[in-house]
C-alpha cells in the first residue's frame, strides 16, 4: 500500500482521537462534545470552520496553495453513535449508558480529520475543500437536514464523496459501484383495531392479533410475488406489539417494520400494495386499520464519473488489484444519499478486516470496535482524492 507517510507519523495521534470519540458517544443531533472536538481541531489545523448546519453539523473549508480554478469538493464523514448498551471491556470502551459508536462514525470522523491536518500543512492543491461533518446519519437524515438548510448553497461543490468502513472485507481492500449502491430505507406503521374479548370467548370479539398474523404472512407476498424477480425488494416486520395478559383477546395491535428498495417507482408500488393487503385483510376479519408509511433515505446513487475518479485513487492508495469496481449493491441505506441527489459524487467501502480479527465484528453490533490499523489509508485515500481532483498543475 501507498498510504502518505505523513499522515503514517501521526497514526497515533488519529488512533487518539478515535478513541476519545469512541469512549463519548452521543447520537442524533446531540452530537454537541464530537462537533466541539471537531471544530477545535480544525481550527487547531488552521481550517476556517463552521457551524450550526443540522444543528451539530461542522463544515470546514480550506484553500489550496493556489485556487486559480475555483474548484472545490466536499468530502464528508457521519458523527453520531447509535443506542446499543455497548459490551467492550476495553479501556475506550463508551462511558455513556445505551449509546455506543457500534457504526465506526467515530473512526470515519477521525480519518477525516487526519486528512484534513495533512492537507492545511501541505495544501498541495489548487481549488477549495470541504470538510463536512454530519450529525445523525442513523435513521434521522441529517445529511438531508444538511441540505435542505442550504449545505452546498452556502459551501458549493461540484462534486461530494463519502466511505463507510466494511467489517468482513480485508485491511487495504477498497470496494465501490456506479449507480445504485445502496438502497432506499422507508418504514410502516399498520395500526389494527379489532374488538376485545374474553381468550374463552373469542367469538364474542374481533382479534387483531389474528388479523395481523396474516398481515404479517401477506406482506412477504409483496417481495416473493408481486415484485419482478430480477428487482429487489426487502420488506421486515421487525415488531409486533398486542395484549397485556394470558386471558385476554386485546383491542388494538400494532405492526412496524421497513422496507428496501432501489427504483422509485417500485417504492411506491411497494407502499400501494402494503395498504392494499392490511386494508383487505382487516375487512374480512370486520377490523378497522390505518397505515403510516414514511419514506426515510433515498436509494444512494454513484455517479459514473466520479466513480471512476474514486476508484482511480483507491488504486494508487492501496493499489489497483485490491479495487473492486462494480461490487455488489447493499440493501442497507445511508442518508449521504441526500447530498447524493444534490450533486454528483462516490460513496465507497473501505475494508475493516475479516471475521476473527481486528475490525471483523458487524457493525450495529454491542461487541463492534472500529479498526485502528485502516485510519491511515482512509486518511491517505482523502488526501490522494484531493491532491488528484484538484491538481495543482491544473
Amino acid at each position: 500500500m501507498a498510504v502518505i507517510n505523513r499522515i503514517a507519523e501521526f497514526h497515533e495521534e488519529i488512533k487518539g482521537w478515535r478513541r476519545d470519540l469512541h469512549a463519548h458517544p452521543e447520537t442524533a443531533f446531540e452530537e454537541q462534545r464530537t462537533s466541539d472536538f471537531v471544530a477545535e481541531k480544525l481550527a487547531e489545523f488552521g481550517i476556517e470552520v463552521h457551524r450550526g448546519l443540522a444543528t451539530t453539523g461542522v463544515v470546514g473549508l480550506l484553500d489550496g496553495r493556489t485556487n486559480a480554478s475555483g474548484r472545490a469538493i466536499g468530502l464528508r464523514a457521519d458523527m453520531d453513535a447509535l443506542h446499543i448498551q455497548e459490551l467492550n471491556d476495553f479501556d475506550h470502551r463508551s462511558r455513556h449508558d445505551g449509546k455506543m459508536h457500534a457504526c465506526g462514525h467515530d473512526g470515519h470522523t477521525a480519518m477525516l480529520l487526519g486528512a484534513a491536518k495533512y492537507l492545511s500543512e501541505t495544501r498541495n492543491f489548487d481549488g477549495r475543500v470541504a470538510f463536512i461533518f454530519q450529525p445523525a446519519e442513523e435513521n434521522e437524515g441529517g445529511g438531508r437536514v444538511m441540505v435542505e438548510e442550504g449545505l452546498f448553497d452556502k459551501f458549493p461543490v461540484e462534486a461530494v464523496y463519502g466511505l463507510h468502513n466494511m467489517p468482513g472485507e480485508p485491511v487495504g481492500k477498497v470496494a465501490m459501484r456506479a449507480g445504485p449502491a445502496m438502497a432506499a430505507f422507508d418504514i410502516f406503521e399498520i395500526a389494527i383495531t379489532g374488538k376485545g374479548a374474553h381468550a374463552a370467548m373469542p367469538h364474542q370479539g374481533i382479534d387483531p392479533v389474528i388479523t395481523g398474523a396474516q398481515i404479517v404472512t401477506a406482506l412477504q407476498t409483496i417481495a416473493s410475488r408481486r415484485t419482478e424477480p430480477i428487482d429487489s425488494v426487502v420488506l421486515s416486520v421487525t415488531q409486533f406489539h398486542a395484549g397485556d395478559t394470558w386471558n385476554v383477546i386485546p383491542e388494538t395491535a400494532v405492526i412496524r417494520g421497513t422496507v428496501r428498495t432501489f427504483r422509485k417507482d417500485t417504492q411506491a408500488k411497494v407502499e400501494e400494495d402494503i395498504a392494499r393487503i392490511a386494508e383487505a385483510i382487516c375487512a374480512s376479519q370486520g377490523a378497522r386499520m390505518t397505515l403510516r408509511y414514511e419514506r426515510r433515505y433515498p436509494a444512494l446513487v454513484n455517479s459514473e464519473a466520479e466513480t471512476d475518479i474514486a476508484a482511480a485513487v483507491a488504486a494508487k492508495v492501496v493499489g489497483a488489484e485490491n479495487v473492486r469496481v462494480g461490487a455488489e449493491p447493499l440493501m442497507g441505506s445511508e442518508d449521504f444519499a441526500y447530498m447524493l441527489e444534490a450533486r454528483p459524487g462516490c460513496y465507497i467501502w473501505l475494508g475493516n478486516g475479516t471475521e476473527g480479527g481486528p475490525g471483523g465484528c458487524a457493525v450495529h453490533n454491542p461487541h463492534y470496535d472500529f479498526n485502528d490499523d485502516i485510519a491511515v489509508v482512509g486518511a491517505s485515500y482523502w488526501a490522494t482524492l484531493v491532491e488528484s481532483t484538484l491538481p495543482k498543475d491544473g
